[in-house]
């Protein structure tokens, strides 16, 4: 059975102009929904109204975290095995290890080709999907 379509996306992100050029990526040249989040807190107020089927989150953020926004995720029943993707500069492999750890899905080195994000997101999603 092929995965399902990947449609709706949460991204989790403190800088207005990473926002920007993640959702010109994603909804532009993607073909996603982008509900684009400033913070953890917001995130977790927005999920049920967004439902999304990917989480992407920026490690590094000011309050919650990348990682502390991803447990409280998962601590929600709907969102506990939703894939999740972190985004960060800091990308040295026990690093990415882990965030894989943390329970990522993948991990998206900062900063990113717009160009190729949606399809990197979208490689990522066909993997999870491959194992889930």
């Amino acid at each position: 059975m092929p995965p399902e379509n990947l449609k709706r996306i949460l991204m989790v992100e403190d800088e207005p102009d990473i926002r920007t050029v993640a959702e010109l990526a994603l909804e532009a040249i993607g073909g996603y929904e982008l509900t684009a989040c400033e913070s953890g807190q917001q995130a977790l107020e927005q999920i049920g109204e967004c439902r999304p089927q990917l989480i992407v989150l920026d490690v590094m953020m000011p309050g919650m975290d990348g990682p502390a926004t991803l447990k409280a995720i998962r601590s929600l029943p709907d969102y506990a095995n939703t894939p999740a993707v972190f985004m960060t500069a800091k990308v040295q492999s026990d690093e990415v290890q882990g965030y894989l750890e943390l329970g990522a899905a993948g991990v998206i080195p900062k900063p990113f080709d717009p160009l190729t994000l949606a399809d990197q997101i979208r490689d990522i999603w066909n993997e999870a999907c491959a194992i889930g």
